[in-house]
């Protein structure tokens, strides 16, 4: 076990022990290969730790595993109650653990402590807390079909489902991801993102200490074209749900596709924030400003496209700039004061820039930031929150997702004009619009193409309701009730009891 660990120091002064291997079965395991994944960290570029990266056997070995706990009886014939009291616990060693979790995640990926600790790890609690409640309330239904048959509907688990969590909400995603899953009575084999493995891995002890019979939860490393591309096109495995970007969700189909498993994608997204000219200016900047700001930008709905009517459009660019300049404060994420980490990698880094480059080749006016953050040391991906206005929507930097701090701010002059404009992409996962006029508000939001619309707010979510994209943000919804439906198959008994021949 000495060599599947690591003692580890965050900068924040936490100690704790590292997992470093592969958990399959409820052991910890090498990969074949012995090949590994250094984790960095991204506020000063020094090497965290490596971890092993698993390769197709490994896979295969996860695979197996979970089929087996799958046909077992331990888990098959679990009373749906106490699956539910197992899913509890681990939402509660969750809580136990927040601090060393947030840490974890912080170090790993860069996101501010004080965000990871309450609201990240609280989501990640509250959302396996609310499929737990689940567990023992999945029914089927009697279907009236006449006095001689009695017709009858049951909702049976999936399989051994393959899930494959994003870099820029680790835990979070896993926990959309797991709860669902679990809830319904599926085994699980999970990847990690290869930029973030570590909190998952930390995670995975506490799998075993709620007590999940062994293979239930398989939680692996790999990178994604090796270990990712293994899980989307294993035959043993029947659905697969993935997040990530638009381009990987496609690649995800096709392999998929070899034994037409069940899929669920929430993939990428340019959403737009519409503001009208009787909005609530200070809210609609304020909100604005977290729906594109906030962990760092590294969001899938974030709202980066903001239409403003023209009436108020210098005077919100005006008020946006001064909001950014009071709250957007870059710096170490320990630091209780910062409110803008690092970007997760160089790669992630080095794309924002090139945007950046791109808006001004293009003739867009960079109102604020467009340069790299260099007061934090001279070491760290970091890149000052950045405008740009005067956006055409042809310009690359108002169609294509820039995952990061950076928006566009554009003017509009009529409702029509707006709607328009908001649909005129190949995302839609989600938008928001400010105004004070209710009857407008959700006149606008029937009409505008996205999974998720928020009326005089962004980017305000809640495990408790369906989140999911259409177009090419995805397929399938995750979170409420409807999470569950990803995981169950319907199946429809029809007994004969008279209708002889």
């Amino acid at each position: 076990m000495s060599d599947l660990t690591v003692e580890l120091t965050a900068p924040n002064g936490v100690k704790y022990t590292q997992p470093i291997g592969l958990f399959i079965n409820n052991e910890w395991v090498k990969s074949t290969s012995g090949e590994k994944i250094t984790s960095i960290n991204p506020t000063d570029e020094s090497e965290i730790a490596s971890v092993y990266a698993a390769d197709p056997e490994d896979v295969d070995k996860a695979v197996a595993a979970a089929r087996k706990a799958f046909k077992d009886s331990s888990w098959r014939d679990m009373s749906s109650t106490e699956r539910g009291d197992l899913i509890f616990k681990l939402a509660a060693l969750v809580e136990q653990n927040k601090e060393t979790l947030a840490t974890i995640e912080t170090w790993d990926n860069g996101k501010p402590y004080q965000v990871a600790l309450n609201e990240d790890m609280a989501e990640v609690a509250g959302t396996i807390k609310y499929y737990a409640g689940y567990a023992d309330k999945i029914h089927g239904q009697v279907i009236d079909t006449g006095p001689n048959k009695l017709t009858y509907t049951i909702r049976e688990p999936v399989g051994v489902c393959g899930q494959i969590i994003p870099w820029n909400y680790p835990l979070a995603m896993a926990a959309w991801k797991l709860g669902p899953a679990l809830a319904c009575g599926n085994t699980v084999v999970i990847k990690a993102a290869e930029q973030t493995p570590l909190s998952i891995l930390y995670f995975a002890n506490l799998v075993k200490e709620a007590g999940f019979p062994p293979g239930v939860v398989n939680i692996l490393n790999g990178y994604g074209r090796k270990a990712g591309a293994a899980i989307a096109q294993h035959l043993g495995i029947d659905k697969i749900a993935f997040t990530g970007s638009t381009a990987t969700g496609r690649e995800i189909m096709k392999m998929a596709s070899v034994n037409m498993k069940n899929i669920t994608l929430e993939t990428g997204g340019k959403s737009p924030l519409l503001v009208f000219d009787d909005a609530d200016l200070d809210q609609a900047v304020k909100w604005a400003h977290i729906g594109i700001m906030s962990n760092m930008g590294q969001i899938c709905t974030a709202t980066s496209r903001v239409l403003v009517q023209e009436g108020i459009y210098d005077k919100f660019v005006s008020a946006f700039k001064d909001h950014m300049a009071s709250t957007s404060k870059v710096g170490d994420p320990f630091n209780d004061e910062t409110f803008q980490g690092p970007q997760v990698t160089k790669a992630q880094y080095e794309r924002v820039l090139s945007y950046i480059e791109a808006g001004k080749s293009e003739g867009a006016t960079l109102a604020a930031g467009g340069e790299v953050f260099k007061n934090a040391g001279g070491k760290g991906f970091f890149i000052e929150p950045t405008i740009f206005t005067d956006v055409k929507d042809n310009m690359k930097i108002y169609r294509e997702e820039v995952f990061g701090p950076f928006v566009v701010i554009s003017s509009f002059k009529t409702e029509e004009e707006a709607i328009d404009r908001a649909n005129n992409t190949t995302y839609g996962l989600g938008s928001a619009v400010f105004t004070k006029d209710v009857v407008k508000a959700h006149r606008v939001a029937r009409r505008i193409e996205a999974g998720m619309v928020w009326i005089n707010s962004s980017n305000d979510s809640d495990f408790r309701v369906p989140f999911g994209g259409v177009k090419q943000s995805g397929i399938g919804r995750e979170l409420g009730e409807a999470g569950l439906a990803a995981y169950c198959n319907t199946k429809s008994i029809m007994t004969n009891l008279g209708n002889w021949l």
